[in-house]
């Protein structure tokens, strides 16, 4: 049986998560930019992760009511659903992937790593989201 606080369903402010998910994105295309001078191990699995931290926050904010867990597992199978999707190359969906929006959302490549870099960001965003509802619901 699974712990009741790991599976008690918190109630998201969607304005929180869309502010969250819109800053994310954000940091996501600086953090892959030319602005900053970070290695490209770092920019790639860092980008990596900000971009599943921006999966996790959009599932958070579409479903409000699901626990960090359900959410957490939502975001993993989205995520690790479209890295896999990159190994289908069909023209219609290499269509898609050749858009600036399609690209950033869809990739082009199949890269295994990647799959641990989206464990780490959404990991990230469960341990944020946990954090934040024990310390709301703790008592004073």
């Amino acid at each position: 049986m699974i712990n009741n606080k790991i599976t008690k369903s918190p109630r998201r402010n969607r304005f929180g998560y869309a502010v969250s998910l819109a800053l994310v994105i954000g940091l996501g295309l600086l953090w892959r930019s030319s602005l900053l001078s970070l290695s490209g191990f770092v920019s790639k699995y860092g980008g990596d992760a900000l971009w599943a931290l921006a999966v996790f926050l959009g599932v958070g904010l579409l479903f409000r009511d699901v626990s960090t867990l359900r959410n957490t597992l939502i975001a993993v199978c989205l995520a690790w659903s479209i890295e896999f999707s990159q190994l289908y190359h069909a023209p219609w969906i290499e269509s898609l992937r050749a858009t600036r929006p399609g690209h950033l959302i869809l990739g082009s490549t199949f890269n295994s790593p990647d799959l641990l870099a989206y464990i780490i960001g959404i990991a990230l965003g469960a341990m944020v989201e946990r954090l934040y509802h024990r310390k709301k619901v703790s008592p004073p």
